[in-house]
């Protein structure tokens, strides 16, 4: 029997998510652009923002955003140097975007926990 074909309209709008996800997916990669967003613009400021991520894990993950140029490094020659970093115009395209997250994941944890967490979900940790 012959493997059945992808519908071509799953596979038009699939490739672009996979793509979108790729960028945005991860740990960590969300709560440094929600942070930065936010006004948290030196390294400290951003991984005192975010328990748990460590110093070489945000050095990461600031490195792979700016490369898909959605943080931008700013480094100002005083003395001492000081680095900080802000969104870019691309980064603040996800904007609506997480904040229909925001909104999905709120009604979403209200319609699972006001059932009296019946379906064993533990809740996730802030």
């Amino acid at each position: 029997m012959a493997a059945k074909k992808p519908c071509q309209s799953c596979l038009d709008t699939l490739k672009p998510v996979r793509d979108a996800l790729d960028v945005i997916m991860g740990k960590w990669k969300l709560p440094i652009i929600i942070s930065v967003g936010v006004g948290n613009e030196r390294f400290t400021d951003i991984q005192e923002s975010i328990a748990g991520i460590t110093p070489k894990a945000l050095a990461k993950e600031l490195k792979e955003l700016e490369q898909h140029q959605l943080v931008k490094r700013i480094i100002t020659e005083d003395y001492p140097v000081k680095i900080s970093y802000k969104l870019t115009t691309h980064a603040d395209t996800l904007t609506p975007i997480i904040s229909s997250l925001k909104e999905w994941g709120l009604s979403h944890r209200k319609m699972i926990f006001n059932k009296g967490n019946a379906t064993g979900i533990v809740p996730a940790h802030y």
